[in-house]
């Protein structure tokens, strides 16, 4: 980039009155990265790069840090921390100020860390003898500050798939702090977790439209035991990785910007030009690596490495895509829209087919099995008139059925990941356990994960994070604590989030094929 422009960047930056001083050092930091060359790709590649056929997500030209990186907490908790000079916790107070401490240490693309664990497991083994009252003061006080010591609605929290005192004692806390920070995902499995603990989270989730909650007998046939030891946990917008490892990299393809290039008919855009776009991007994931992990030597070194907490070998890469939306209404011409009729729906599934085959036969060096995962990327504040993923546009929601039906067939194929929002009326809130109805059904039908938006909460859910209608409007003028509410605040501007199509959702509207009880 043009020295001049960052050194205008860089004065913008330390006298914006909208910045936090933390906030300042990291814009001045990827200021900083601007000037660094980005790794080499064929001169398509950096064309596609330059002209937004594929996005780097503001990873900067040469990454210096995983984009995402998943700790494993199980292990720092048995085994202390030399670096840290910390032994193991002996009781619950102790366990929550390590990793307190840990969490500072752990980078992401974001600045802060993405993943804090599955709290529930982490925690559970330190209550025995602590009664109700102390555990909840407790955990208030940790979840306090989260929110304000990580002020970035992308870390985030998994709890599950087991019942437990943390877990149920955490989802009502969230309720009742309200907090934008941290995100949370609940791990269900309806063979393990119970109704009780489903039926807790949906009062979170009328009350503060969270947790988003993850099929986790679904995911857990990607992620098995014998190659994933410590698991998988859901960081960050739905990304589901390993845990001890994390995700090098994460560049999307814009599949309405492919389709915009395309000459041809349908066929040959599925045949031809997407395959060839899908190779430009895997091009420029498998570079990044690279530079990552040959150049920066960012796993040669550091505590996290010397003391197991993450494995070189449980790293992965992303491919992500989005705007399959407006990519199957350009090549039906508009006469069959995506999300409405049945063969544009088709036809969005053989999009995400495609893609999924082209990182299946792809060689990704330093990833597990060599190769990339695919994601349903979720967006950016600056996407205008592209849809997230392989969601269906704002404000052209079907039912809630056929908007489960029309999309349910794309989430086999999205290992690291892909959410959809089903936004509902406020009258939920008189019939909550629709929504428990609504998950196991869902997940019957194939979802990987699901979300509810409820429409007049005070959170609202950008993606996969949430900002308050109150610090979105402040962003505009002012100073926000958290990183992430600027961004949301674009997200609402620019993707039509306040428009989503809310459904009443009720006992008698779910068909017996949705698992109703």
């Amino acid at each position: 980039m043009d020295p001049m422009v960052l050194r205008e960047a860089a004065r913008e930056t330390i006298t914006s009155r909208q910045l936090t001083y933390r906030q300042r050092l990291q814009r001045l930091a990827q200021v900083g990265e601007g000037l660094l060359d980005p790794p080499k790709v064929s001169p398509e590649a950096d064309e596609a790069l330059a002209t937004g056929l594929l996005c780097d997500l503001h990873e900067g030209p040469a990454p210096y840090r995983p984009r995402y990186l998943l700790p494993d907490y199980a292990r720092a908790l048995r085994q202390g921390s030399p670096f840290l000079e910390l032994d193991p916790p002996a009781d619950l107070d102790d366990a929550v100020a390590f990793l307190s401490i840990l969490y500072h240490h752990v980078p992401s693309i974001t600045g802060y860390p993405s993943f804090l664990g599955r709290l529930d497991q982490l925690l559970e083994p330190f209550t025995d003898g602590v009664d109700d009252a102390r555990l909840h003061a407790t955990l208030t006080r940790f979840w306090r500050y989260l929110d304000r010591a990580i002020p970035d609605a992308l870390a985030h929290v998994n709890l599950g798939p087991d019942d437990g005192r943390v877990a149920r004692t955490l989802l009502r806390i969230d309720r009742e702090l309200g907090q934008v920070a941290p995100n949370v995902t609940l791990r269900w499995d309806p063979d393990r977790s119970g109704e009780a603990l489903l039926d807790e989270a949906v009062r979170s989730i009328v009350a503060v439209n969270k947790p988003h909650i993850a099929n986790e007998p679904m995911i857990l046939r990607d992620f098995p035991a014998d190659d994933f030891p410590a698991g998988y946990g859901v960081v960050s917008a739905y990304h589901t990785l390993p845990i001890g490892g994390g995700a090098h990299t994460l560049v999307r393809l814009n599949l309405a910007a492919s389709v915009a290039r395309h000459v041809g008919d349908v066929d040959d855009y599925l045949d031809v030009t997407l395959p060839r776009h899908l190779d430009l991007l895997l091009e420029v994931v498998a570079a990044r690596t690279r530079f990552l992990v040959e150049e920066v030597g960012f796993y040669e070194h550091g505590f996290l490495v010397e003391e197991g907490l993450i494995d070189p070998g449980r790293f992965t890469a992303m491919a992500g895509v989005h705007g399959v939306a407006q990519a199957v209404d350009t090549l039906l011409g508009g006469d069959h829209l995506y999300g409405v009729e049945p063969d544009a729906n088709e036809l969005g599934h053989w999009i995400t087919s495609v893609a999924a085959a082209a990182v299946a036969r792809t060689d990704l060096p330093y990833c597990v099995d060599e190769r990339a995962m695919l994601h349903a990327q979720q967006g950016t504040g600056e996407d205008v008139d592209v849809t997230a993923g392989a969601r269906i546009p704002t404000g052209r929601e079907p039912d809630t059925i056929s908007h489960i039906l029309a999309v349910a067939p794309h989430h086999r194929f999205y290992t690291a990941g892909i959410s959809d929002i089903f936004p509902v009326e406020p009258s939920v809130r008189d019939n909550p356990s629709a929504l428990s109805d609504l998950t196991r059904g869902a997940f019957a039908a194939g979802l990987r994960e699901i979300t509810f938006d409820v429409e007049d909460s005070e959170l609202v859910r950008i993606t996969g994070y949430m900002v308050r209608r109150a610090d979105a409007e402040r962003a505009r003028t002012a100073e926000v604590r958290h990183d992430s509410t600027r961004h949301g605040a674009q997200v609402i501007s620019n993707g039509q989030v306040l428009e989503r199509a809310s459904r009443v959702i009720s006992i008698e509207t779910l068909p017996f094929a949705l698992g109703r009880r």
